[in-house]
């Protein structure tokens, strides 16, 4: 096994000074008051494994929201799930997991896709330990959006990425939260991390297709597909709570 960083990431979450545009495209005073993360990572934390685009993000809150913004190298931006609460990670994706109250149980998680469309669960415990997904955790008043730089599902040429912001209200993660202040007081931590799943694919017709194919079934253990993180887990699964990564509030 890959071994893991002395300590896990930290990424400093500041008040921005007004509310993000909501349009995707991480631009105006609300992001531009806030630092880029780290790169991410091959999941497994293996240097041999370096991912081949560049994925980064930035967060802040306000009094009504927590805010993310990721952005995401890709020369060719497809999606194929367009209903909501889907299996997105299926297509290409960027996906969040928090546990505000940092005890590795009741963790919220979000994927959306290029499309924009989102699925939402959250987990009472990590499936190694028995956990069984509670589907359609949807909050209410989540706020996202979806810049596509490039021209969308077209393979006929390269494109530049996309980014992605997303605006959480602050009721829809008290479930979360053990009781914790939110917003959350200066200094306040919590654990989270962020991950990105991306295929390989070949075009067919003139459309792009997954490699492999949607409805493959995939053999457990194996995995075609790359997972970049911005806090590695020394093993490909996103459901070790105790190795994410560290959210501090400013």
């Amino acid at each position: 096994m890959p071994t893991l960083p002395a300590s896990p990431r930290r990424l400093l979450v500041r008040r921005v000074p007004e509310p993000p545009r909501g349009d995707g495209r991480l631009e105006g005073p609300a992001w531009e008051a806030l630092e880029w993360s780290e790169d991410f990572l091959d999941i497994t934390g293996d240097s041999a494994r370096a991912p081949r685009f560049r994925t980064r993000l930035k967060a802040g809150w306000d009094d009504e929201f927590l805010h993310f913004g990721a952005e995401l190298e890709e020369p060719h931006a497809w999606g194929t799930l367009t209903e909501r609460n889907s299996v997105i990670y299926q297509d290409n994706d960027f996906e969040l997991f928090l546990d505000p109250d940092g005890d590795g149980r009741n963790y919220y998680e979000l994927e959306i896709n290029v499309l924009g469309t989102i699925w939402e669960l959250s987990l009472p415990k990590p499936y190694r330990d028995g956990g069984e997904p509670v589907l359609g955790c949807n909050v209410e008043g989540l706020r996202s959006a979806v810049c596509v730089r490039g021209t969308l599902n077209d393979p006929s040429d390269l494109d530049e990425g996309w980014s992605v912001e997303l605006s959480i209200p602050w009721p829809g993660l008290a479930p979360y939260a053990g009781g914790r202040s939110l917003p959350p007081k200066p200094g306040d931590e919590w654990r989270a991390n962020f991950s990105r799943v991306q295929w390989r694919h070949e075009v067919v017709d003139g459309a792009y297709r997954r490699v492999p194919p949607h409805g493959t079934k995939i053999p457990e253990g194996e995995h075609p597909e790359d997972n970049w993180v911005w806090s590695p887990q020394g093993e490909i699964d996103m459901h070790l709570p105790s190795r994410w990564g560290v959210l501090v509030f400013a």
